[in-house]
């Protein structure tokens, strides 16, 4: 056994000890504010856990937004590998989320249903972040605007992001710099809504696939983006299993049919002739 004399003392080793005027790791983290910010509305012990699942969730959506758009302006301008990091880092971050969907289902149905009420309407469907994810990968449903409409500055963020061209529309614009034949249609289409299948563009997609080795850099853009979907559809489904697990058919907080809604959603394709493509080869 060792005396108090003899306990460790890190400063020995020049660890730094005092903070007084100096930058802390609290102070640099902001960590007075970040775990200041859980307020339960119960005493119940499981909204805790939900509250902290909701939260982490929007602070990697952050991060994931951040990739998402340096990588697409890079794409814009040809720096295709420096994308790729960007983007490998984003199927991640959504391998991340889904991974937190195994601690919340760990909360009962009597475990939720013991502060569902005091939610209001609040609701995961409400999540502006999940919203510009969806409309920057090309899921650009301009009805789901609405329920941002009570805050100006957020639905300003969404409009702008309908102004600009999607990840997917991105990549497709590369292929027509790079002397592929893209249809025309697709070029020049509104990109204020989604992108619906074209089978000209699956082809050019196919003619990639086919010879890898001349068209490296698209392939592995291809992949790459195939990697993102995968993800994100993991994620969608993850959800989908956790809220059935847990309210089984009622109802959302927000008024949505809740997995039947969320059911819908598995449907939906970001990129549809990268999954198409795969039938032809």
């Amino acid at each position: 056994m060792t005396s108090d004399d003899d306990a460790y003392d890190p400063a020995s080793e020049g660890a730094q000890m005092r903070f007084d005027g100096r930058m802390s790791y609290t102070d640099y983290l902001q960590l007075d504010l970040v775990l200041g910010a859980q307020k339960p509305l119960t005493d119940t012990h499981d909204e805790l856990l939900f509250i902290i699942q909701h939260q982490t969730s929007e602070l990697w959506m952050t991060l994931a937004l951040k990739e998402i758009n340096a990588s697409r302006d890079l794409i814009a301008r040809d720096a295709l590998q420096p994308a790729f990091k960007m983007l490998a880092r984003v199927a991640r971050i959504f391998e991340q989320l889904n991974n937190a969907w195994d601690v919340l289902r760990t909360m009962t149905p009597s475990d939720y249903t013991a502060f569902r009420d005091d939610l209001g309407q609040s609701s995961g469907f409400q999540s502006w972040q999940y919203r510009l994810i969806e409309f920057c990968l090309g899921n650009r449903n301009q009805a789901l605007l609405q329920p941002h409409a009570h805050r100006p500055d957020i639905t300003e963020k969404l409009t702008a992001e309908l102004a600009k061209p999607s990840l997917y529309d991105v990549a497709v614009q590369a292929l027509a710099r790079g002397g592929l034949d893209v249809p025309q249609s697709v070029l020049t289409r509104d990109i204020a809504r989604p992108h619906s299948y074209d089978e000209g563009l699956m082809h050019v997609w196919e003619q990639i696939y086919r010879d890898p080795h001349q068209y490296w850099s698209f392939y592995e853009l291809a992949e790459t983006l195939v990697d993102i979907e995968d993800y994100f559809r993991r994620w969608r489904f993850n959800h989908v299993t956790t809220v059935e697990r847990v309210i089984g058919f009622k109802r959302g907080t927000g008024g949505t049919g809740g997995v039947d809604y969320l059911r819908r959603m598995l449907a939906v394709e970001l990129f549809p002739e990268l999954w198409r493509v795969r039938t032809v080869l």
